[in-house]
């Protein structure tokens, strides 16, 4: 039995209804609802890994609309639908469970980190989905069109202030570029979050790597052993 859910009046529905549409067209892997307290939070990977040696990085869309304040829910869907009111869209009857789903950015506190303009974002977007276009041989299979991608999208890119070209595609996929708006940028540990005026781009960073010192066992030079 499909359920609705209840948004604060027909124009979000509508918002809600494209977030999806556009979920779909960049081949997001559905897209997670999150409401509480009157706030539903919309969020989809443009970008995630898809095995464990992906070079893909993890590049979220976000928005945060008005909903009704009994609505309490968290799921990943497919697909939404229109529901009998203006302001209801239907859920699927079933949930899904992405593995991107499970990397939730943090909730404490977010530092500023500085600041690019729309314009640069959207000049690095189509810089890289034209990479993407020329890179791409005739017949060429899906895992090789993936690694393209991985490569182009995953890249860090100078002015997009070292963050991988793949928060300039997510924010052009999902129609967060608008005029000539400064994009802020802020940090808290892996994650960066770029705010646009229609919704936000967060990119999760590399884990620290590297081997530790180590200690050496025998004595230093001078020190007497029992």
């Amino acid at each position: 039995m499909t359920r609705p859910l209840v948004l604060a009046d027909a124009q979000t529905a509508r918002d809600v209804l494209t977030f999806a549409g556009r979920a779909a067209q960049a081949g997001a892997d559905g897209v997670r609802l999150q409401a509480a307290d009157g706030v539903l939070a919309l969020t989809s990977a443009a970008l995630a890994p898809q095995s464990l040696f992906d070079q893909t990085p993890t590049v979220l869309a976000m928005r945060i609309v008005r909903a009704d304040p009994e609505l309490h829910c968290d799921i990943v869907v497919d697909e939404l639908a229109e529901g009998e009111h203006p302001h209801e869209l239907t859920l699927p009857d079933t949930g899904r469970a992405p593995a991107w789903a499970g990397v939730a950015p943090p909730r404490g506190e977010w530092m500023h980190a500085g600041a690019l303009t729309a314009q640069t974002v959207a000049e690095r977007a189509q810089w890289g989905i034209s990479a993407v276009a020329h890179g791409t041989a005739p017949g060429s299979g899906e895992e090789a069109v993936r690694a393209l991608r991985a490569r182009i999208w995953g890249e860090p890119d100078d002015a997009l202030s070292g963050l991988p070209r793949g928060v300039a595609f997510a924010a052009h996929a999902f129609g967060f570029i608008n005029g000539a708006e400064e994009v802020r940028l802020t940090q808290s540990g892996r994650w960066t979050r770029l705010a646009f005026a229609r919704g936000h781009v967060l990119s999760r960073g590399p884990a620290v790597t590297g081997l530790t010192a180590v200690r050496s066992t025998r004595p230093s030079a001078g020190s007497e052993t029992p």
